[in-house]
């Protein structure tokens, strides 16, 4: 059945002894999704995530201890990407892609490298590569994201390009396509959480396993989506390994900030559905 973003229902597996949430829906080949810092499964954009389900099975799932999934959030970012790959086998999906936001794409960059012979390609919207980069967060990323709960004016400037007035425009739209279904009061808040986050991203950045090396041999095809102005993971920290990285394309989108897909919904779904199928 094609259920969209909006009337599929959550689902729940065991996996490390804890109930893992997730969501299941749309057509053609599966993508696993990483949520970002403080997301779950309702912070994404249903219109984004509807445009690629006409083509793509999108599978959603919340880390432990996050949102509707019992047990331990692990700062260990490898642990957190494993939940995602565990989860796909017990669905039965052999092969198939992996994307993350933010935070999400960090662990979705360890997914990929610790499971090249099941992932077949990898999208990354709004996050850093592995290892040391030069241009760190913005403090007005910090000023408002780390505020036990964001309204439409944080989300704008922390998510969006705020001297803009479409970009404003469109978070506002975001926001109420998101707040139809979203329940504030799961999204994580806490300081204890929050260092969890930060702990695993130092883990990234330390890069013991030399993720950011095998970017020189890697052959599956990667797909980076920045934004020109992302107070968080700035689109300039990728462009080291662009001429080290065989199978990386990058996109870049003008007048926009951290969460691109959601003030473009259908044009990064195009992009990546172009990607995908290719």
């Amino acid at each position: 059945m094609n259920l969209s973003f909006s009337n599929s229902e959550n689902q729940s597996v065991i996996i490390n002894d804890a109930k893992i949430a997730y969501r299941s829906f749309g057509q053609g080949s599966p993508i696993l999704f990483y949520n970002r810092f403080r997301g779950i499964l309702d912070t994404w954009d249903p219109l984004f995530l509807d445009s690629l389900s006409a083509k793509h099975t999108i599978i959603l799932f919340d880390y432990p201890g996050i949102g509707d999934s019992e047990g331990n959030f692990s700062s260990d970012i490898t642990e957190m990407a494993s939940v995602g790959i565990q989860l796909m086998e017990l669905l039965e999906h052999n092969q198939f892609s992996v994307a993350g936001w933010s935070y999400g794409g960090l662990v979705a960059q360890a997914a990929l490298f610790l499971n090249k012979d099941k992932v077949q390609k990898i999208v990354l919207i709004g996050t850093n590569p592995p290892g040391i980069n030069e241009v760190s967060f913005d403090p007005a990323f910090f000023e408002r994201a780390l505020k036990p709960d964001n309204d439409l004016d944080d989300e704008t400037v922390i998510f969006f390009e705020p001297t803009s007035e479409l970009s404003r425009a469109a978070a506002k739209a975001s926001n109420e396509r998101i707040s139809k279904r979203l329940d504030r009061s799961k999204i994580p808040s806490t300081p204890d959480k929050f260092q969890h986050y930060f702990e695993g991203s130092a883990m990234m950045k330390k890069d013991e396993q030399d993720f950011r090396g095998q970017y020189k041999t890697l052959n599956i095809p990667v797909l980076v989506i920045s934004a020109d102005h992302d107070i968080s993971f700035a689109v300039e920290n990728w462009f080291p390994l662009l001429r080290n990285a065989p199978s990386m394309q990058h996109i870049i989108i003008n007048d926009s900030g951290h969460g691109l897909q959601h003030q473009h919904p259908e044009l990064i779904a195009g992009y990546i559905n172009l990607f995908l199928n290719h």
